[in-house]
């Protein structure tokens, strides 16, 4: 009994003495003192690049290929730099986001698109006569983005005219026509032809750069909805140059002064 009760205690004293050094360690404030940096050389790959090219070569050369397939024909060169409020290419771009978006948009929620806002600025290439390839829409919109449909009432949209008029660039559209004087006076703008109505919901369809906030374009939020569609604009151009055989665009009076 008296082992017992001695090594009870001997338990009780060594838990006290744990929990006497565990607190005292955490009371202590870790702080970095030093720092050292080494220097690791890094062994350049072994394998002849003559291997690495044979290795790659089937791949590079089914990619090429693919890009080079003539998809359609341009009538004419079409650059950005030819036309004032709006030009054949940026004219050519929205109506194809117009086109594409909309059987994207229709089939999965019943809704046609109203209108498509671009910008100038996305438009880094122009379209040389003849062939036309994958590669084309490549050069002309490298960049990933992919359309959205925002739910806009005509009181936003009068906001994103605003925009556009004191921008005075040809930043693409389609759906949309505004008239402007030549003091870029407002003197009238429809949809489809018809008056904006101010509290109609429009469906108006852009990038996903613009949609957040892309060249100042502030005026798609907020919204009645979005509707993210995955769909890359310029993979719209790739499908759009498949079933088209000639493309022949054109500046109109989608955005003019007189």
């Amino acid at each position: 009994m008296k082992f017992y009760t001695l090594c009870n205690s001997t338990f009780k004293l060594l838990l006290f003495v744990f929990a006497v050094v565990l607190l005292g360690c955490k009371s202590l404030k870790k702080q970095l003192y030093k720092f050292e940096a080494k220097y690791i050389p890094v062994q350049a790959s072994t394998i002849p690049d003559s291997i690495v090219v044979d290795l790659i070569a089937p791949y590079k050369e089914k990619i090429e290929r693919d890009l080079d397939s003539v998809l359609s024909y341009a009538a004419s060169t079409y650059s950005k730099k030819t036309g004032h409020l709006n030009t054949a290419i940026g004219n050519l771009m929205a109506d194809i986001v117009l086109k594409q978006a909309n059987a994207a948009f229709f089939k999965a929620h019943n809704r046609n698109v109203d209108v498509v806002i671009l910008n100038f600025g996305g438009i880094r290439s122009e379209i040389p006569k003849g062939p036309v390839t994958a590669r084309t829409a490549f050069q002309v919109m490298p960049f990933e983005n992919k359309i959205v449909i925002t739910a806009l009432k005509g009181k936003a949209i009068t906001k994103a005219i605003n925009y556009l008029v004191t921008a005075k660039k040809a930043h693409p559209i389609a759906g949309l026509t505004i008239e402007v004087d030549t003091t870029y006076a407002i003197k009238q703008t429809k949809i489809n032809g018809k008056a904006i109505s101010l509290d109609k919901t429009y469906y108006v369809a852009t990038n996903d750069y613009l949609y957040n906030g892309g060249d100042y374009m502030l005026f798609f939020k907020p919204n009645v909805a979005a509707y993210p569609l995955d769909y890359k604009i310029r993979n719209a151009m790739i499908d759009y140059f498949k079933i088209t055989d000639t493309i022949a665009p054109t500046t109109d009076h989608r955005f003019i002064m007189r």
